[in-house]
């Protein structure tokens, strides 16, 4: 596979290349119109592969189809998506190869003094003597969907360049807006038409998810009484600080930073404020449904300790839920499952079940009647200028990508 691996890593380059940044404050889909520039790109690259029933739709969804070559039932999707994170700045990204990497830190910027070392990010020890892409340090990589972007699609030529491999029928799928937690909010599971389908949307070579968290974004709001400081007594009404005492209340250990494995959190991810008015902006996780429940409800308990405290109306709270753990859909799906273990070991990679502690497209469409687990890219330190991608581990999820697509039946 040589000369496909060439391909690839030449395919993810140019598509890291494109600007598709989202943003959940424009209230559009795709969020950003940025993202179509690269939905556009694919949707040409596929009709010059030679898929079939090539679509981009009005809000930025690609779909395509591989023709089955062979008289087998299910019909097998891939999924991944095209926009990148908000966290770090996806304009200007400037990858490149870090060849067998010796285990040493990697400088990432001389000029800027940004260097990516082992000691802070230990896992990239264990891809020594690999090719290593990684950025300039000034911006996030964008493996983070586009490895798994690249995967699919090279694994679609790869199938139309060898007819002798037997399969059904494949869907593609390329989503805007997942990073902000709307991928799926247009997605047609019906157009589709898929039986079942895996996100290419994993971390590490081997990670196989059929768990994730249960999600819920909140908006709290507090208002304030804004008057000269001088003149303030038993008149003003800070909001800033009633803000804080709202931070205060929520418990310490139970941040991003303090929890692991099947851990929940609250995480505040924004905040402005002013005397008048101040808003935190929350994202609350928990893998087990009744803890999340009760985190939501604690959130609201705090803001009727604060409105007894500070008057009613002083704080109000807007709670959404995102999306939910795909494990109540997936245990009746266990051969979607297995599958996936064995398409792994057939390429000679172990499979590493272990839970999300995130999300992906998958999550929702799984309750959408699209079962979707989630495969590895090979992608490390995702929505982060110091994200890198081992190209073995991407190449290993193309083999992967392949060989279900040879395994279903």
């Amino acid at each position: 596979m040589k000369e496909e691996n060439s391909k690839l890593v030449e395919r993810f380059l140019k598509y890291v290349s494109i600007w598709t940044t989202s943003d959940d404050t424009t209230g559009r889909t795709p969020s950003t119109e940025r993202q179509l520039d690269l939905a556009r790109y694919l949707r040409d690259e596929l009709m010059h592969l030679g898929l079939e029933d090539v679509s981009l739709d009005e809000n930025g969804y690609v779909m395509a189809t591989l023709p089955s070559n062979d008289k087998r039932i299910p019909t097998i999707g891939f999924i991944a998506h095209m926009d990148t994170a908000p966290d770090a700045s996806g304009e200007h990204v400037k990858a490149r190869i870090v060849r067998a990497f010796d285990g040493k830190d990697i400088v990432l910027n001389e000029a800027e003094n940004i260097v990516l070392e082992a000691k802070a990010y230990p896992e990239i020890l264990d891809y020594q003597g690999q090719d290593i892409i990684v950025t300039d340090g000034t911006t996030l990589l964008g493996a983070d969907d586009k490895a798994g972007v690249a995967a699919i699609v090279s694994a679609m030529e790869y199938l139309i360049q060898h007819p002798e491999i037997k399969h059904g029928k494949i869907r593609v799928g390329f989503t805007p807006d997942e990073e902000i937690g709307e991928g799926p909010d247009h997605f047609d599971v019906a157009k589709f038409g898929a039986d079942f389908a895996y996100t290419i949307d994993g971390g590490a070579i081997g990670e196989l998810e059929y768990e994730n968290f249960n999600a819920a974004k909140a908006k709290i709001t507090f208002h304030g009484v804004n008057v000269h400081p001088g003149y303030g007594y038993k008149k003003m009404k800070n909001s800033q600080l009633i803000a804080n005492r709202f931070m205060y209340l929520l418990p310490p250990d139970e941040t991003p930073a303090h929890t692991q494995a099947y851990e929940g959190f609250f995480h505040l991810i924004g905040m402005q404020g002013s005397v008048e008015e101040t808003v935190l902006n929350y994202i609350i996780r928990d893998h087990d449904r009744e803890h999340f429940e009760a985190r939501k409800a604690c959130i609201e308990e705090m803001v009727a300790i604060l409105n007894r405290e500070y008057g009613e109306g002083t704080v109000e709270a807007e709670i959404k839920d995102q999306y939910y753990n795909m494990l109540e859909i997936m245990r009746d799906h266990e051969q979607v499952i297995d599958l996936a273990k064995e398409a792994m070991k057939a390429v000679g990679v172990t499979p590493k079940v272990q839970p999300i502690r995130g999300g992906t497209d998958g999550a929702r469409l799984s309750f959408m009647n699209l079962p979707c687990p989630n495969i590895f890219t090979g992608g490390m330190n995702f929505h982060s200028r110091f994200e890198y991608l081992p190209i073995p581990s991407m190449e290993k999820a193309m083999e992967v990508v392949i060989q279900i697509a040879e395994m279903a039946k």
